[in-house]
């Protein structure tokens, strides 16, 4: 367990959740992101085979190391979290990189096949790609929810793919797929349905690039997470069954037994998205730590009235500890 002790509203799980993207705390994160907003300029990566990703990279002079971030799904480079922490972290020296998996933020129309959460090999190219355009002594990967399960799964494969990663740390990553796609549906409404209507936006948003895509009349019949699934799934991943796409970004089990590289686990037990208990189904490893709050919720970990996040602090913490 980690001390983490919120004022007393915010010990409520679903105001932590909701306040880590979205509503008042929008102006404040903003207003202090200011510096890392103004120095970051948008990057286009090379990842091989034709694909490319986005994202935005702002030098510090400082050159106390160069910070990879990955923000959740259907988030973006200026996710609120993504922003607060990377303005933080930039303040503090370090250069910041925040990326954007594939039709993520403005990215849609750099890629004509869809995301899809499977994806790992364009993110491990884009890491070493980022590197290799910016060299720095010290390098930290840092990644939210989705993003957290992503930044493992590199994590896992960067020493055969010559990444050079002195810490990873993951916020509230997605741990078993299946679990987490069963709380989004039969869950509070509130989570479900911010995801179906961002994911059928993206959908919509990508046919605008590719008008050939048919799918437009079915998305307007699927109401439900599920049903969205169960179309895209067989028509548009290399998997039949929703089941075996789910497991297919797994890192339960044995997937990161082998990890050779320091990362921390940081998660809530009251996230009303990814249950605390998936913890339990990581592989045993001394190079994987985990680190467990009471609140928090998804992704949220916001301290005060001030709508400050403790996550950004600890973030500081753990990499000028390494």
């Amino acid at each position: 367990m980690s001390k983490f002790t919120p004022t007393w509203l915010f010990k409520n799980s679903h105001l932590q959740t909701i306040c880590a993207s979205t509503g008042p705390r929008k102006l404040f994160v903003q207003r202090r992101a200011k510096q890392l907003i103004e120095a970051s300029k948008t990057i286009t990566l090379d990842c091989g085979d034709g694909i490319r990703l986005q994202g935005e990279y702002a030098a510090n002079q400082a050159q106390k190391g160069l910070v990879i971030m990955i923000h959740g799904w259907l988030g973006s480079n200026n996710s609120l979290y993504l922003l607060s922490a990377g303005s933080r972290l930039f303040d503090q020296g370090y250069s910041i990189f925040r990326l954007n998996l594939r039709d993520h933020g403005s990215s849609n129309h750099l890629n004509r096949q869809l995301f899809n959460s499977t994806r790992i090999d364009e993110v491990v190219n884009a890491v070493k790609a980022i590197q290799q355009r910016y060299p720095q002594p010290r390098n930290y990967l840092c990644g939210f929810s989705l993003g957290g399960n992503f930044s493992l799964r590199v994590a896992a494969k960067a020493t055969a793919s010559n990444i050079k990663l002195n810490y990873v740390v993951a916020v509230c990553p997605v741990i078993n797929p299946f679990k987490t796609n069963r709380n989004l549906n039969q869950g509070s409404f509130i989570y479900h349905n911010h995801f179906r209507n961002k994911w059928r936006r993206s959908l919509l948003k990508k046919i605008d690039h590719f008008p050939d895509y048919d799918y437009a009349g079915r998305l307007k019949e699927m109401k439900t997470l599920d049903e969205m699934n169960s179309y895209f799934v067989p028509n548009h991943t290399a998997f039949d069954r929703v089941e075996d796409y789910l497991n297919g970004y797994s890192i339960g089990g044995d997937h990161l037994a082998k990890l050779d590289i320091s990362c921390r686990i940081i998660s809530s037990q009251d996230d009303p998205v990814i249950s605390a208990a998936d913890l339990e189904e990581l592989a045993h490893n001394k190079n994987l730590h985990i680190e467990l709050t009471r609140y928090g919720g998804h992704c949220g970990y916001i301290s005060n009235f001030s709508l400050e996040s403790w996550i950004d602090q600890r973030l500081i913490d753990i990499f000028a500890s390494q």
